[in-house]
């Protein structure tokens, strides 16, 4: 094993044991004024498993396949009092659909390209509700920085 095989293998391991962290954190999470917080770090965590998996199947490994028939943590399901627009939830509904059938195989890309489309919907549901937080009083109006 070379050194970079061990490079990956540990960054790897790294940014799966964040996966789970940021999976962890949105189990039974209350429908608070941390959800865009949350919904980022699953965007950056998300991308984060791209990135890796990408440069992965450029060194000629492939996605231990498995059959995670696991439901998305509570707070990130249908018929939870999710906020944000309908229109992002069905893509991003559709986004996790995805990444649990790439899951499935060994494909390493196909696996990276749904990753990296749950991280593009998770982080514009989070710039979404973010807005509608701060303009709901639930977050704090953003500061104004003048020129």
């Amino acid at each position: 094993m070379t050194d970079r095989d061990e490079l990956l293998e540990r960054e790897f391991a790294q940014i799966q044991e964040r996966w789970r962290e940021v999976m962890r954190a949105h189990r039974m999470a209350p429908p608070d004024a941390g959800f865009s917080a949350r919904l980022a770090e699953l965007a950056a965590a998300a991308r984060e498993q791209a990135r890796v998996c990408r440069e992965a199947a450029a060194q000629g490994y492939s996605w231990p396949p498995h059959t995670a028939n696991e439901k998305p943590p509570y707070e990130l399901q249908p018929g939870t009092g999710r906020r944000g627009p309908d229109t992002l939830w069905q893509r991003f509904d559709a986004a996790a659909s995805e990444l649990a059938r790439a899951s499935g195989g060994t494909d390493l890309v196909e696996v990276a390209d749904a990753h990296a489309l749950l991280a593009e919907t998770a982080g514009a549901l989070a710039a979404e509700v973010e807005r509608e937080d701060r303009a709901s009083g639930l977050l704090p109006q953003a500061e104004r920085h003048s020129a």
